[in-house]
C-alpha cells in the first residue's frame, strides 16, 4: 500500500460526520475553571501567571484604545496554543494546518482593525497607503503598492501559520518512517535517526508556542496602527 504522507492533513469524517468542530471545540475543555477557594492549585495559579504576562507583554505597545481587544487576543493565543500542541500526539488532527480555518481567524480579526481604523480615525489610515515626501511621479505607484501589502496581510497570516506546522509535520513524519525503515537493516543509522526525530519533536513543540504567538502579536500591531 503507498504511503501517502499528505493524509494526516485532511480533515477527519467519522460516520459521514466531520470532526473538525469537536477537535476546536475539546481545547477548551482541558483548562480548569478557577475555584471558589482561596488556594488554588498550582496549575490554575499557573495559568492565571502565565495570561496575567502574556497580557502585559501584548499589551505592551498599545494604548488604552486596544486594551478592549486584550480578552480576544489571549483567548486566541491560549486557543491557538492549544491547537498547535495537541497536534503533536500520535493520532490526532491540527486543525491549523487547514488554510481555510486560519483564514477563518485572520480576515475578521484584520478587517475589524481596518474598520476601526476608518471609523476612528480615517485621515491616518489611509495616510498609511503613502508615505511622507515621496515624489509626485511615485504616489500612484506607491498607493498601489501599499494597498496590495495591505490586502495581502491576512492571507500572510494564514499562510504562515500553515506553512510552519504543515513543514514540521512532515518532517517528523519523514524521519519516522525513515527510522522504522532503517531499523531491521541499520540498527545503529536507525537510533541517530530516532536521536534526531527526538531534537526535532522539541523544535516542533516551540514552533507551535511561536507560530501562535507571532500570529497574536502581528494582529496587535495592526491594531496599535488604527487605534
Amino acid at each position: 500500500m503507498a504511503l501517502n504522507f499528505f493524509d494526516q492533513f485532511m480533515s477527519p469524517i467519522h460516520l459521514g460526520i466531520p470532526l473538525m468542530a469537536l477537535a476546536l471545540t475539546l481545547p477548551w475543555v482541558l483548562f480548569p475553571a478557577p475555584s471558589g477557594r482561596w488556594l488554588n492549585n498550582r496549575f490554575v495559579t499557573l495559568q492565571a501567571w502565565f495570561f496575567n504576562r502574556f497580557t502585559q507583554q501584548l499589551l505592551l505597545p498599545l494604548n488604552l484604545g486596544g486594551h478592549k481587544w486584550a480578552a480576544l487576543l489571549t483567548s486566541l493565543m491560549v486557543f491557538l496554543i492549544t491547537i498547535n500542541m495537541l497536534g503533536l500526539l500520535p493520532y490526532t488532527f491540527t486543525p491549523t494546518t487547514q488554510l481555510s480555518l486560519n483564514l477563518a481567524f485572520a480576515v475578521p480579526l484584520w478587517l475589524a482593525t481596518i474598520i476601526i481604523g476608518m471609523y476612528n480615525q480615517p485621515t491616518i489610515a489611509l495616510g498609511h497607503l503613502l508615505p511622507e515626501g515621496t515624489p509626485v511621479p511615485l504616489i500612484p505607484m506607491l498607493i498601489i503598492i501599499e494597498t496590495i501589502s495591505l490586502l495581502i496581510r491576512p492571507l500572510a497570516l494564514a499562510v504562515r501559520l500553515t506553512a510552519n506546522l504543515t513543514a514540521g509535520h512532515l518532517l517528523i513524519q519523514l524521519i519516522a518512517t525513515a527510522a522504522i525503515v532503517l531499523l531491521p537493516m541499520m540498527p545503529t543509522v536507525a537510533i541517530l535517526t530516532a536521536t534526531v526525530l527526538f531534537l526535532l519533536t522539541l523544535l516542533e513543540v516551540a514552533v507551535a508556542m511561536i507560530q501562535a504567538y507571532v500570529f497574536v502579536l502581528l494582529l496587535s500591531l495592526y491594531l496599535q496602527e488604527n487605534v
